[in-house]
């Protein structure tokens, strides 16, 4: 991937608006999801970028110092050279006059292609400078951007988790309703009547069981009476006891 598509790219997510992305998710959290992985591969794809730039950027900067020195140094020899042939001609010696001359002109000639070579390297250094600083920045915007991502996700995901245990609570509080007849707890309430009731109906049924047994328990003793009174008039012919007692 070169460093314009590189750029392009941080460009475009830098400026991604997060709330209207995820308001038009289907599933907001898988969005996010993917975007953290996006941004994350491209932060790591910018790092890359701006590490080779700036050693690019680097490598000129030190061959523009390095022709801005032999500029200087051709400069110096120039000179040297000149001077030299200038005392040769004042001491009247022509010829090794010319000769210095002709270094002279040899070094004017290096010092200009090193002027040269150092003027045409300035704009790309300038280039890649605005390269990189613009890298840089697009990356910082990049981490923050996937910091408020990953912010987002995590409010994202807590809200989750309080919408779903409310929906729990409201399902549990909605299936207990001691109001409705046909609820769980309705029906075991109605379930525990009918054994009250049918508990009650034993213990009355119980009651008048024993009412009987000893009304039963009475007329056997009077007719036990009656029969031994009945005996006693046999035997003896005497009146009853109680007309005796009476009398």
């Amino acid at each position: 991937m070169t460093k314009q598509s590189i750029f392009g790219r941080i460009s475009t997510l830098v400026r991604a608006n997060i709330n209207a992305l995820l308001d038009s998710a289907e599933d907001p959290q898988k969005m996010l999801d993917q975007l953290v992985r996006d941004y994350t591969n491209s932060i790591a794809d910018a790092e890359s970028a701006i590490a080779e730039t700036i050693g690019n950027l680097r490598l000129l900067e030190r061959d523009h110092e390095e022709d801005v020195q032999a500029a200087n140094e051709w400069g110096n020899k120039a000179l040297a050279a000149s001077r030299k042939a200038d005392e040769m001609r004042g001491a009247g010696n022509t010829a090794d006059a010319d000769k210095f001359d002709n270094l002279a002109k040899i070094a004017l000639q290096r010092q200009i292609s090193a002027e040269r070579e150092a003027t045409s390297a300035e704009p790309q250094i300038a280039a890649q400078t605005e390269i990189v600083d613009k890298l840089k920045s697009g990356l910082n915007g990049m981490k923050d951007k996937l910091n408020e991502l990953k912010n987002k996700r995590s409010e994202l995901l807590a809200r989750a988790k309080v919408a779903e245990a409310q929906t729990k609570v409201q399902d549990a509080v909605s299936s207990i309703n001691v109001l409705d007849p046909t609820s769980e707890l309705g029906r075991f309430e109605d379930k525990v009547r009918r054994q009250e009731a049918l508990a009650q109906g034993k213990a009355e049924l119980a009651a008048s069981s024993l009412d009987a047994q000893f009304e039963s328990l009475e007329d056997l003793g009077e007719l036990t009476e009656v029969e031994a009174r009945l005996a006693e008039l046999k035997a003896g012919g005497s009146a009853p006891r109680q007309a005796l007692e009476g009398n």
